[in-house]
């Protein structure tokens, strides 16, 4: 061992390194709307490798989604059942999303005009009767009861509070549609989500994902997070469309970008048994999909989700191998 090594070892960023493939794993999924089917192909490639068993799960919007599919499939039939299951659900919301103009027709000059609508008008007036197909397709894939009673693994769910904008995080009992439903509430196109009295948004406004509440509630010693919003630019936007998209990206990943730099500071500064034994890695989807910044997080369209979804797989086989520590490689 080097000198170097011996240092970084110190402080806890190279440890003794456990077996490869992890033998145990949590993660931590960002949200992303539609980008969201990045993270369906990394789920599915790493339900293959049977040597990984999941501890905990933390979400955020569409990374809650996908959590939540993960950890009732694994209840109610296993592996096979959550790969099923993680299609059915993308597969479903591609079909109920078909005819909408945000999907259709995404990134035209229609599209662009659908979106002024949105934002001109609040979804009190354009959607009166709180209509969701996000709803109808959890209900239809997920006895919460069970997930409740017999989940396999620690799921944490992301929201954020509407009245003071901290996040709260929906675990155990309080696992509940509603619960899903408020982590993917953006407030723009969905009613806000009420649960005892408290209204909720969207959890990646918040956390996205939660990952200091990860690490605390697991002592698996691999975490991998899953960023399925793109993280930079080529160009800086010039029109409006395009700095509100990019306005989006940056705030979306801000809270992530927090968390990393507060648990690294707590490895380096004090860091604790647990701290100093955990391995952190990231798939990026913006990696493995090129122009993805320049994408619609709303569309839905299925030959689009495939494409991220195979993405996702590929992203999957490359930290497979280059994140092998060298000892183990």
């Amino acid at each position: 061992m080097t000198l170097l090594d011996c240092a970084l070892a110190f402080v806890g960023l190279r440890n003794p390194q456990p077996p490869w493939p992890p033998r145990r794993l949590s993660l931590a999924l960002q949200g992303g709307g539609s980008f969201g089917a990045f993270t369906w192909g990394v789920l599915e490639r790493l339900l293959e490798e049977r040597v990984i068993a999941f501890d905990a799960v933390s979400g955020s919007s569409a990374g809650a989604v996908n959590a939540v599919l993960l950890a009732s499939g694994l209840a109610d039939g296993g592996r096979a059942e959550a790969t099923a299951r993680l299609e059915r659900f993308w597969r479903r919301m591609s079909a109920s999303a078909a005819f909408l103009p945000s999907t259709a027709l995404a990134g035209s000059p229609v599209a662009a005009g659908f979106g002024l609508i949105i934002r001109a008008l609040s979804p009190y007036q354009l959607n009166p009767f709180n209509l969701n197909p996000l709803r109808e397709a959890l209900v239809a894939e997920v006895d919460f009861a069970r997930l409740r009673d017999n989940s396999p693994l620690r799921l944490l769910i992301a929201a954020t509070k509407v009245r003071d904008g901290r996040s709260h995080i929906f675990a155990d009992a309080e696992l509940t549609v509603d619960a899903v439903l408020a982590s993917a509430c953006l407030p723009l196109l969905h009613h806000t989500v009420e649960i005892d009295g408290e209204p909720y948004w969207d959890g990646g406004y918040a956390a996205n994902p939660p990952l200091l509440p990860l690490v605390q509630a697991s002592d698996a010693p691999n975490v991998l997070i899953v960023q399925a919003t793109p993280t930079k630019t080529e160009r800086p936007p010039t029109t409006a469309r395009e700095i509100a998209h990019r306005l989006e990206q940056i705030h979306f990943n801000a809270t992530l970008n927090a968390e990393l730099d507060a648990l690294r500071f707590g490895i380096i500064a004090g860091a604790t048994p647990k701290l100093r034994r955990l391995r952190i890695g990231r798939i990026s989807a913006q990696d493995e999909f090129e122009g993805l910044e320049e994408e619609s997080a709303v569309n839905l369209g299925w030959e689009f989700l495939q494409k991220l979804r195979e993405s996702g797989r590929r992203a999957v086989e490359a930290w497979l191998t280059e994140a092998a520590p060298r000892e183990a490689a």
